[in-house]
């Protein structure tokens, strides 16, 4: 039984420093270390993290590597690799890692060596994907498959969503991908609305195959491909990703079309897997195997280096840091790259989903904080949205700014004055601005002594607010790799440090149960008590139905 974190000697080691040096100042820190840059800066490949403006000293690092030690961090990466079960309330291992293994070393699952099947499954994608890229898989029509429709909920479409979009500049130049996950019908008509369905695959991704909301718009793509070309087409136009073969053939799927993942991988940590299947299609099983390949290069880095210069390990530390002494209960993710655009949406899944736990691995209800709350968007959009609370809000979140220093699309300027934006920003956020700075900035500009004074706390930035910057080369398939295994390790960290299980979601489920028992309600086919607010609710929702 491991001892509460927050009563262990490093935690109160943390707790003393914190009360000493919170209120230190980072630009004091850079000017009395001009090597603080170069010291708290680490890379693997070309993949830079600089979180020298972080409000940190040696002391500070010294004294979070010692909270690792206690929590037997070491041991806890090794249980995960080896294939023990670490998911406890599920009694499964957690192995997204094995998925990427691409140095192809055993990895057992109660004694039998689980590679084998995973390099067939991958061996089945690169066929399929093979054969429908090339036009050999084609439609009941006889022509070829360009629209790739992807049907999921959760892990099952946010990951391919995400990855597909990052990685658009290596779409086969003739195909287009859709996603639907939302139950709302509008979901599947604006997908209808832009495709042909003699060209149309759709990939429906269900581990168990009775996944209400993807069944269901599964059911209702079904009934469109039927109503244009009749029944026999459903075997040429849809492929399952699953487990349950008697239901993908019950829904009319080939199961020689069916592609297996197991219950060692989670949703959220699943896109390397056959989930991934609709990214293969897009990007061809060359460009997915390379960001295998980038993830596995990460899983090496995470499982082999010292703490110290450990990437995931430095992240997920600043967070814990951050999070429980200085009560810094966000985390912002700011790519400054379009095509990442929908990559913090994806990590709010892998983070909260994760650690948004209240009772830890002792079956005890926790008394101190666990996963943040995470938000993002691209650069420079959200410098116009968000960033005013972020420069002089009352609440202070640290943000990852991630930063590609070469743009798939040079045009011009355009990707100097990106870059000069996210480098501004870190800079800005940690400097600010003293109410003296600003008053003198105002004079130098005309401003009359009436209006310095009007304006000067206006136009004043406290400063002193924490970033951690991502340098990548490039948004490629091997990059993209790196960067989101580096986050799974990093939530892995904070989870093992919290003392929680970050592989079950059971809080998904509640909500879910009551939505069945409500459905026959609206439908007129029930009557259940409820509280009073949703009973009227499911009124007035059934009148103005009617």
């Amino acid at each position: 039984m491991n001892k509460p974190i927050n009563k262990t000697h490093a935690w109160k080691k943390l707790a003393s420093h914190y009360r000493w040096h919170k209120n230190d100042e980072m630009k004091d820190l850079f000017a009395k270390d001009k090597t603080r840059s170069s010291k708290y800066t680490i890379n693997l490949g070309n993949l830079y993290l600089d979180y020298s403006k972080n409000k940190i000293n040696e002391k500070t690092i010294r004294y979070l590597l010692d909270l690792t030690k206690e929590v037997k961090l070491k041991e806890k990466i090794e249980a995960m690799f080896s294939g023990a079960k670490i998911n406890q309330t599920e009694n499964r291992s957690v192995l997204h890692v094995a998925l990427r293994n691409r140095s192809n070393t055993p990895i057992y699952v109660d004694g039998q060596d689980i590679m084998p099947d995973i390099n067939g499954v991958l061996n089945k994608i690169k066929k399929f994907t093979e054969a429908v890229r090339f036009g050999d898989f084609r439609g009941a029509t006889g022509k070829k498959l360009t629209n790739i429709v992807n049907i999921g909920i959760g892990g099952s479409d946010l990951g391919p969503f995400m990855a597909t979009a990052a990685l658009k500049e290596y779409w086969a130049k003739d195909m287009k991908c859709y996603f639907i996950s939302n139950i709302d019908g509008s979901a599947c008509e604006d997908v209808f609305a832009e495709v042909d369905p003699e060209t149309t695959l759709f990939v429906v991704v269900s581990k168990t195959f009775t996944t209400i909301e993807t069944l269901t718009n599964a059911h209702t793509c079904r009934k469109w491909l039927v109503d244009a070309l009749g029944e026999p087409a459903v075997a040429k136009h849809f492929v399952a990703v699953s487990t349950n073969a008697e239901e993908v053939s019950k829904f009319g799927i080939n199961t020689d079309n069916m592609f297996e993942f197991w219950n060692f991988v989670g949703g959220r940590y699943s896109m390397w897997s056959a989930v991934g299947l609709s990214i293969a299609l897009m990007i061809g099983m060359d460009n997915f195997e390379k960001m295998l390949d980038g993830a596995h290069e990460m899983d090496m880095h995470f499982k082999n280096t010292d703490f110290e210069h450990n990437i995931p390990v430095i992240l997920a530390l600043l967070g814990v840091w951050y999070n429980n002494f200085f009560g810094y209960r966000e985390q912002g993710i700011i790519p400054y790259d379009q095509d990442l655009r929908f990559l913090p949406k994806y990590l709010q899944q892998l983070d909260m989903e994760s650690n948004g736990k209240s009772v830890d691995l002792n079956n005890n209800f926790i008394k101190y904080e666990t996963g943040p709350i995470l938000f993002g968007g691209a650069g420079t959009d959200v410098q116009h949205s968000f960033f005013q609370l972020l420069h002089q809000g009352t609440k202070i979140v640290p943000l990852d700014l991630i930063v590609p220093a070469i743009s798939h699309n040079e045009i011009g300027e355009h990707h100097e004055i990106l870059i000069a934006n996210a480098l501004a920003q870190g800079e800005a956020l940690m400097r600010g601005k003293t109410v003296k700075e600003a008053a003198e900035e105002l004079t130098k500009a005309g401003k009359s002594k009436e209006e310095v004074n009007r304006l000067k706390k206006y136009k004043s930035f406290a400063g002193n607010r924490p970033t951690n910057t991502i340098i990548i080369r490039k948004v490629d398939p091997y990059m993209l790799g790196m960067l989101v295994a580096m986050y799974e390790h990093k939530v892995f960290v904070q989870g093992i440090i919290w003392n929680i299980n970050s592989f079950d979601q059971m809080g998904v489920e509640l909500g879910k149960q009551m939505a069945l028992s409500i459905l026959p309600e609206l439908q007129g086919h029930a009557h259940i008590e409820h509280d009073s607010s949703t009973g009227n609710l499911i009124a007035i929702i059934k009148k103005i139905r009617k």
